[in-house]
């Protein structure tokens, strides 16, 4: 697999002379923001609150701008930068509002309930891919990245299983497309079913795709629910190891699906990337006492208005007509493995009655 096609774009970052060229798209990506704040504004000022929060509105105003016109090359590198490294940051800054009490209290039942989950949807996902005709690597590219991390896990996956650059592509395409649609769908389902904050930051932990969108999904419902669910996703992250050294191990022993070279392992930025590395360094910080508490408040407000940016980002990169070109059949299986992934989910919480006391 050629780690330079365009589907690995993301993960290559950009060189000193190519800040500038930054700065249009960051413009635009803080310009749609603050329009999602003006109209929050609004909405509290004629409705008595905000039904919809910047952070939504700013997806919605992002995908609409993207519907209606195509950013072209001058404003690409802003909003991948606003996109990827501004939410990762994000993520970094949340980490100094949680200590390790936090963790110690999640409890063994928390642990295992999520390994379990990754193992019961990545099968489940896959069965459903060779039910609906796909390829061996499409469907290891679908349930991975659905049941573990999104792009990080097709990224990791892909050379080791030999994937194809389409495969990839339609991969990543249907993670950023359905990321939204999870991002902006979850703070309705726990308004709808009065889901208590640290329960439904477990469910989102459990089920969307990429740890800065699980701050994107959880922060409307507040911050014992992005702290909760952050966790709970650092914790599924975690599962890409194994899994990519098992798929490793498969595909030595049975030849890399066809391939004439073995099977390559990922890197270890790939398998953990910096921002999971930085967050944890925060939170080790944090129960050390060594980040001012001070500094607590600030670093929450700035995580907030990154996290808003970059859904404005996400919006903007959005094209809904992926889904389209992808046919049918790939459609299906994504959106009925995200299905499985949500019920088993929500049984495993119930039914082991998952959670952080």
């Amino acid at each position: 697999m050629n780690s330079r096609h365009p589907a690995f774009s993301f993960l290559r970052p950009a060189g000193p002379a190519a800040a500038l060229g930054v700065v249009p798209g960051l413009a635009l990506c803080v310009a749609v923001t603050a329009a999602a704040m003006g109209l929050q504004f609004l909405e509290t000022r004629w409705l008595g609150r905000a039904w919809l929060e910047a952070l939504v509105l700013a997806i919605l105003l992002g995908t609409a701008l993207r519907t209606l016109w195509a950013p072209g090359p001058r404003w690409s590198a802003g909003i991948r930068f606003s996109a990827k490294t501004l939410l990762e940051v994000a993520v970094v800054l949340l980490g100094a509002t949680i200590s390790a009490r936090m963790i110690l209290q999640a409890g063994a039942g928390l642990l295992a309930g999520i390994a379990l989950v990754v193992v019961l949807a990545i099968g489940a996902s896959y069965a459903l891919g060779r039910l609906f005709g796909l390829s061996h690597q499409l469907s290891t590219l679908i349930a991975c990245g659905n049941s573990i991390c999104g792009n990080s896990a097709i990224a990791a996956v892909a050379p080791v299983i030999g994937a194809r650059g389409d495969d990839v592509g339609a991969s990543i395409a249907f993670t950023a497309v359905l990321g939204v649609g999870v991002v902006l769908g979850l703070p309705v389902l726990a308004g709808a079913t009065h889901m208590d904050p640290r329960m439904f930051g477990v469910f989102a932990g459990m089920t969307v795709y990429a740890v800065p969108q699980v701050l994107a999904a959880t922060a409307p419902v507040g911050q014992v629910a992005a702290q909760v669910g952050t966790f709970v996703k650092l914790v599924r992250v975690l599962m890409l190891g194994p899994v990519v050294l098992s798929l490793s191990l498969a595909a030595r022993r049975g030849g890399a699906a066809g391939a004439s070279k073995p099977a390559r392992l990922p890197s270890a930025t790939q398998l953990l990337p910096w921002f999971i590395l930085g967050f944890l360094a925060l939170v080790a910080l944090r129960s050390a006492k060594l980040v001012p508490g001070a500094l607590l408040a600030p670093l929450a407000t700035a995580s907030t208005w990154l996290t808003i940016v970059s859904m404005a980002a996400l919006g903007l990169g959005v094209d809904l007509r992926a889904i389209a070109k992808a046919g049918p059949r790939v459609t299906a299986v994504v959106s009925l493995s995200l299905l499985v992934l949500g019920l088993v989910s929500w049984t495993l919480i119930h039914v082991l009655n998952l959670g952080l006391r």
